[in-house]
């Protein structure tokens, strides 16, 4: 054998190696386009799906596997222009109807007004729960991170690694809290022009279809449901590794503080503070520091 033959015989098992790891996380992996008719796309080998919206139709896609707690993160670019009318809803949401949904949904608006970042937290099928923000950048310029980090303590929503919402589990006051349902990734582009910009009265313009919507970098550090059973030894932190500092990540100040700068400087919505929206009393969680 020469040497050089010899050296190739070495590194092969290396390549192999690293060609498992980086498809680790592509598209085709870890997704399935669900709908849509050739409207949802994966390309680039793999690495960036892409759903399109017209007259006819939107596209979605859903992921492979189902979860029960992690910390999720996809990229997103979301349609430029004027995308009044549309939503690109990016979510984690089990099925039948006592569900859980932890929810990103992205309102359009006419071009040059800021998109809406709206967020939902459903547990036992009971949602009504809505944060919505504006975003300090242009979501459409550029790829973002939107991340969901679920434990059994508490639910965070970040974005760029700021966290923009925390939802604590506060079951011992009687609030239901997402932690027995495994759930799938799903994300979807599609017409809701009869509410999402300013209350329907901005209509979708059909003539700047096809709206496109572009993800990228997916990440799931998350205990992965099969056949009944965790893909996590148990629902403790010490069975995690030390790579899942996530099971029993909490705020620290630092966070708190980056948390509070955005809610005070773009949040636009709080369920919590809509009194005339429940005129029999908010809802306990909003009761609680």
């Amino acid at each position: 054998m020469s040497s050089s033959s010899f050296n190739f015989t070495l590194l092969m098992p290396l390549l192999v190696g690293c060609l498992m790891v980086a498809s680790a996380s592509h598209f085709n992996q870890d997704f399935d386009i669900t709908w849509g008719d050739g409207r949802g796309k994966i390309v680039n080998n793999g690495e960036v799906l892409t759903l399109s919206l017209d007259k006819a139709s939107g596209s979605g896609f859903q992921s492979k596997n189902e979860y029960l707690f992690g910390k999720i993160d996809m990229q997103l670019k979301l349609v430029p222009g004027n995308s009044a009318g549309t939503v690109t809803a990016y979510y984690l949401s089990s099925k039948g109807s006592t569900w859980d949904e932890i929810d990103f949904e992205f309102l359009g608006n006419l071009s040059g007004d800021p998109y809406i970042l709206h967020t939902n937290v459903f547990s036992q099928g009971k949602g009504n729960r809505e944060q919505q923000f504006y975003l300090w950048f242009d979501p459409t310029a550029d790829f973002h991170t939107y991340s969901i980090l679920w434990n059994p303590q508490r639910i965070i929503f970040s974005v760029d690694g700021r966290p923009i919402r925390e939802f604590k589990n506060m079951e011992s006051i009687g609030v239901p809290f997402p932690k027995n349902q495994p759930m799938r990734i799903y994300s979807s582009l599609w017409n809701a022009d009869d509410w999402a910009t300013r209350g329907g009265l901005v209509k979708t313009d059909w003539t700047q279809a096809p709206f496109t919507a572009s993800y990228r970098n997916f990440n799931a550090d998350a205990c992965v449901w099969s056949n009944g059973a965790s893909s996590c030894k148990s629902n403790t932190p010490s069975s995690a590794s030390a790579n899942n500092a996530w099971f029993s990540q909490e705020m620290d100040s630092t966070s708190q503080q980056r948390l509070q700068w955005v809610q005070k400087n773009y949040m636009i919505y709080n369920y919590c503070t809509d009194a005339k929206r429940f005129p029999q009393g908010l809802p306990p969680e909003c009761n609680m520091s």
